[in-house]
């Protein structure tokens, strides 16, 4: 009898400790959601800003995930990688006023974020700033197109193409194409072409080739894009 009531006692203590049956299974992991990207007002694509500082605007992210707070990073600077003169903003509000040099062409972005996740970068806008006296504005610097940066082209040669825009409407753009596989191409290949895009000629297999723009206004101005590269197969 007395074996009996050890064996039940010992059962009862497994059964408390979790023996019984009960599940061990965690609770499903919490995900959370980016927010939406955000789409830019203003200043519009390629405007001619009179007032400064800028007041920079764009409308809210959405995020499906209730209860949290979009908080916004505002990118504004001198080149298109961001990486010249950059400014940068964190807040909330969808407004954010930026203090400019004048006569300098700009670009700016911005991303939403959670708290844990960011949605992606949105458009990228330019625009130049008003400066007194000045009767002809730089171009903006050439953005690429095709083939994309550090790609690997399969051709034996590559259609290099570009854009450029200019808040003078009047002026009439040309281009220098500079391409070779120099790092820093010094190797002009076409001048004052007024299309936007260059065929190369023949490429070497399994080479990495540089190549970069420069735009001019017809008014003495021009600017210089970024270096570009990709490999050949």
């Amino acid at each position: 009898m007395r074996k009996l009531l050890y064996i039940f006692a010992l059962s009862s203590l497994v059964w408390s400790c979790g023996g019984g049956g009960g599940s061990d299974t965690p609770p499903p992991a919490t995900i959370n959601h980016a927010p939406t990207t955000p789409t830019l007002v203003y200043p519009t694509n390629n405007l001619l800003c009179i007032e400064n500082p800028v007041e920079c605007k764009w409308n809210a992210s959405t995020d499906s995930d209730t209860g949290d707070v979009i908080t916004y990073q505002i990118e504004v600077a001198e080149n298109s990688a961001f990486t010249q003169g950059k400014q940068t903003f964190n807040g909330t509000s969808l407004i954010q006023s930026v203090p400019l040099l004048e006569d300098v062409a700009y670009y700016w972005r911005v991303k939403a974020t959670d708290g844990e996740d960011s949605s992606s970068y949105s458009s990228v806008y330019k625009f130049y700033t008003y400066g007194e006296g000045v009767t002809n504005h730089l171009p903006f610097s050439p953005e690429l197109v095709a083939p994309e940066l550090n790609s690997v082209v399969q051709t034996t040669t590559a259609n290099l193409q570009w854009t450029a825009d200019d808040v003078d409407a009047t002026d009439t753009l040309t281009y220098d194409v500079y391409f070779g596989t120099e790092p820093t191409p010094v190797t002009l290949k076409s001048e004052n072409q007024s299309a936007i895009s260059f065929v190369t000629p023949t490429l070497a297999p399994s080479t990495t080739y540089y190549w970069k723009v420069v735009v001019k206004d017809g008014q003495g101005g021009q600017t210089i894009s970024q270096i570009w590269s990709f490999v050949t197969d």
